[in-house]
């Protein structure tokens, strides 16, 4: 069902209004038949740039290009992408089929065509035995489905999607986010993803972009973007983290390792001797090590520690510990659905933040 190609070229996009700069200057490459996820805070300009692709607004600057054709001054409904929104926006009096029909009478198709691209479309997801329900006899999910398949019958180069599964449940989202990368994957179309929640970005795009106010912070795929954020926000925003404000202190106490000092302490990462402007290190929570304070850890970045607070969360639990001067969130894995024996609030234990677990940021 997917068309081909797909690929789409933002160069340079500037939206204002009136003396607000809504998008400012941004620029990406998204391959023909990605996953691509705009994520970010609300206000950012992500659904601003999403309906400059669609058409629904002109760019005040900049240029779309869809597979190497311009369509900056192309309007909307000429335009080979379509849009599903949040609100559903099923036609209440139509059934199931009819609503997905509905945009294939502009398409000139005939009735046997419309019937079997209907059938297929349906079929997509998983929605053939409801088609002559109505839009009121089915769950909220089940809905968007419609909306899903409504979108596609027309048979886009792209699919726009802003923020799709924002009015569901979190239980619901979670079903319907396994359901939507696997119809993503096949029919091989381009989607472009409007979210501002971290976990639904990282768990189902190919790439990313963060966007804040109104251009792009990092792009990369999810695993790329976690690991390495190119700056404390991606770092806060994507995930939790421990930041340090630190200042750079020479070469380590091994070769191929850069010291840092922060506070009282000394933080050893991989990496030349270090030099320069005061910077930020970053941690991931379940990069941090904790053992009992009866079997220390070794190597460099061990420090005694204080178990300031626990938060048990199922499989793990939250911790947050404090080491001369350093306070660190960790993550300790649960044992028989409870935290290990030596894991104690105000107790003792042993910190290690591993040279490979730190990340170099700019301050």
């Amino acid at each position: 069902m997917a068309a081909a190609g797909g690929a789409v070229s933002l160069q340079g996009l500037v939206k204002e209004y009136d003396d607000v700069r809504a998008v400012d200057g941004l620029s990406l490459e998204i391959g023909a038949g990605e996953f691509f996820s705009l994520l970010g805070e609300s206000g950012c300009g992500k659904t601003t740039t999403l309906r400059m692709i669609a058409g629904f607004e002109e760019p005040t600057e900049g240029e779309i290009l869809l597979d190497g054709t311009d369509l900056t001054s192309v309007a909307a409904h000429k335009r080979p992408v379509n849009t599903v929104f949040q609100s559903y926006a099923l036609f209440p009096f139509m059934t199931v089929a009819e609503n997905v029909a509905f945009g294939l009478r502009y398409q000139k198709a005939g009735r046997g065509e419309q019937s079997s691209r209907v059938n297929a479309a349906l079929e997509l997801v998983e929605l053939e035995k409801l088609a002559k329900r109505k839009p009121h006899q089915l769950s909220g999910g089940q809905q968007q489905r419609v909306a899903l398949a409504r979108a596609l019958v027309l048979e886009p180069r792209v699919l726009l999607l802003d923020e799709p599964l924002g009015a569901l449940d979190a239980r619901l989202r979670k079903a319907l986010q396994r359901e939507l990368r696997a119809l993503h994957d096949r029919v091989g179309t381009t989607f472009i993803y409007v979210t501002h929640d971290q976990e639904e970005a990282l768990t189902m795009s190919d790439r990313l972009a963060v966007i804040v106010d109104g251009r792009v912070e990092q792009v990369g795929t999810p695993s790329e973007v976690y690991a390495e954020p190119a700056s404390a926000y991606v770092a806060t925003f994507l995930g939790q983290a421990t930041l340090f404000d630190a200042v750079p202190a020479g070469a380590g106490p091994e070769p191929g390792l850069a010291a840092y000092r922060v506070g009282e302490q000394t933080l050893h990462v991989d990496g030349p001797p270090a030099t320069g402007d005061p910077v930020r290190l970053m941690v991931r929570p379940e990069r941090v090590e904790l053992a009992p304070a009866s079997a220390p850890l070794e190597g460099v970045n061990v420090f005694p520690a204080t178990v300031e607070s626990m938060t048990y969360q199922g499989a793990q639990t939250s911790v947050r510990v404090a080491a001369a001067g350093l306070r660190v969130e960790a993550e300790v894995a649960n044992m028989h659905g409870s935290a290990p024996d030596w894991l104690v609030a105000g107790g003792p234990v042993c910190l290690r933040i591993s040279s490979t677990a730190l990340r170099v940021l700019d301050r």
